[in-house]
């Protein structure tokens, strides 16, 4: 399947390219930005909400299913926008929404105006504040309750989310039927699958009672065979931050979710970097469950969210913390980190540069954040995860070359000045440099699509007596060993292989070329290097 290899590239329209010169970016802008990402070597680009939205949360309290957000462009340049993506063989999925809506949507308006309406029980409500109506918030520190009284329809209603966006009651088979419908519609305009934003929430059972405990998980499976039908071809990605002993529920044995985003392997990922040891990660990779076939791992860095670091223990979070968000104001939700991947890493080039590796090497598809090939930065100064949600930095002129207008009329203001500044860091500088961070990132990009067995091969952790070094062999139709350093010291390995093996290592990418000869592996400070096991017998998959 496509997606099992996959490169998807993450990106929200209002921030990418500006089209017309109002301040925002568009879908005319985007097109016109596609070469980056098809010389980039992206798959599969994933958007952010573009429908119509009060943006009290940057996009996620939709107000309309079915259409384009005006100030995003018109529904014509949705489809010039995924016409385009298919002349260069690029997918597209977007995300879907539908744990909630805004309370701006006509059917909250028309719930709120009638008791009789048919859409009263596309939410949920309840006469009395519920017992637990202070607990289960998704932003703790920010939001306060999870039921508020609405005083036109004289009752609470409950949102797992913030007040403004109420949950739809997915117990309402006239909802999911929505659901599916929304679904069809993308789907008949180019769309080739959708990440399933907050995919617990979206089935959890939920009745003035408060939360029962229960999820409806074959409107999962409801889901994936009404979008086998539409489009055979088209998947779901959940975002699904749940424990291993769950991870099943949402795969249902590959009639459900197609993929889900690593959680379990993203956080103790950070937990090594910060140590700058491999022992988490590698035990993370050992604890993985089985996944079924013909599902598919998301692996990343960082999405648009904060970096969460929730399912870490207390001393483990605050490890972290104290390596990549020492400042309060770094930190978010009593659980994450609300800063870019560069800035944690020191915006150190090589350190960068070897994380991408790290997580290019791992089994399942690639997920890049807009801007982290570039090693773009944030701005605490914005509220909450808006730090991380800044303009595309395109080049040294106004406003980073993301748009033409007055700086004040900006969606949000550009990164200027110091490390991070666009006058410095840009894509049109760094496209010009050869060994520049992105330059360095398509290499690697390339190499990874190359090597499929990394993807869906069979992956085992080697020993190599060096805590600093992360090594892993993957094996499909062929074999892969990839070590990466997590130190800044350098170090020199010896890999757990038959000699005729460690005589077959032809080498296929690396931070720096390193001198050939002998059966010690040297690795500089952050350093990486693949190699493939060159001839000899091919190892099933």
């Amino acid at each position: 399947m496509w997606f099992e290899n996959a490169v998807i590239y993450c990106l929200d329209v209002e921030t990418f390219m500006d089209g017309d010169g109002d301040g925002i970016g568009d879908f005319r802008g985007l097109t016109d930005r596609l070469d980056h990402l098809e010389t980039l070597g992206v798959t599969c680009v994933w958007l952010q909400p573009f429908q119509p939205t009060p943006n009290l949360d940057d996009g996620y309290d939709v107000a309309d299913f079915y259409t384009v957000d005006p100030r995003l462009g018109t529904l014509g340049d949705f489809v010039a926008f995924t016409h385009a993506l298919r002349d260069r063989g690029i997918r597209l999925i977007i995300d879907l929404v539908v744990n909630h809506t805004s309370i701006e949507h006509p059917w909250f308006k028309a719930a709120c105006a009638d008791p009789n309406s048919r859409y009263r029980d596309f939410y949920i409500w309840s006469k009395e504040r519920p017992k637990d109506a202070d607990q289960g918030m998704v932003f703790p520190g920010v939001q306060e309750t999870t039921w508020t009284w609405n005083e036109q329809a004289q009752a609470y209603y409950f949102h797992r989310f913030f007040c403004h966006q109420p949950d739809l009651n997915i117990a309402n088979p006239a909802v999911r039927d929505e659901i599916l419908r929304i679904m069809g519609f993308w789907t008949e305009l180019g769309v080739a699958g959708f990440r399933v934003d907050a995919a617990p929430f979206l089935i959890e059972l939920t009745s003035g009672e408060g939360p029962q405990g229960k999820a409806m998980f074959e409107f999962l499976e409801e889901m994936q065979t009404f979008l086998s039908w539409r489009q055979g071809d088209a998947i779901l990605l959940a975002e699904a931050n749940v424990t291993a002993e769950h991870i099943g529920d949402y795969f249902g044995g590959g009639h459900r979710m197609h993929m889900l985003f690593n959680f379990l392997v993203n956080q103790p990922l950070y937990l090594a970097l910060a140590r700058m040891e491999a022992a988490p990660l590698a035990k993370a990779l050992r604890e993985l469950p089985p996944i079924p076939p013909h599902t598919q791992w998301a692996q990343f860095l960082r999405l648009h969210d904060e970096q969460d670091l929730g399912r870490l223990s207390d001393a483990d979070r605050q490890e972290v913390y104290a390596a990549f968000g020492p400042d309060p104001c770094m930190q978010i939700y009593d659980r994450g980190i609300r800063r870019r991947l560069a800035p944690m890493l020191g915006n150190d080039a090589w350190r960068i540069l070897m994380a991408h590796s790290l997580c290019f090497s791992l089994p399942g598809a690639q997920v890049i954040r807009y801007g982290d090939e570039i090693g773009m930065g944030d701005d605490l100064s914005l509220k909450e995860r808006l730090a991380v949600r800044t303009p595309m930095q395109r080049s040294n002129d106004a406003n980073g070359g993301f748009s033409t207008a007055p700086a004040d009329r900006l969606v949000r203001p550009v990164i200027s000045g110091g490390p991070c500044g666009y006058e410095r860091l840009n894509v049109q500088a760094q496209r010009l440099d050869p060994g520049s961070l992105l330059n360095r990132i398509e290499r690697l990009i390339r190499v990874r699509r190359s090597c499929e067995e990394v993807g869906v091969g069979r992956m085992t952790i080697l020993d190599t007596g060096e805590p600093a070094v992360l090594a892993h062999r993957c094996d499909g139709r062929n074999s892969v060993v990839v070590l990466n350093n997590l130190s800044d010291r350098e170090v020199s390995v010896t890999l757990p292989l038959d000699k005729g093996e460690r005589g077959r290592l032809v080498e296929i990418a690396g931070d720096d070329p390193y001198p050939k000869g002998g059966e010690a592996i040297a690795l500089r400070g952050y350093g990486f290097r693949w190699f493939r096991v060159d001839g000899g017998d091919r190892r099933p998959g």
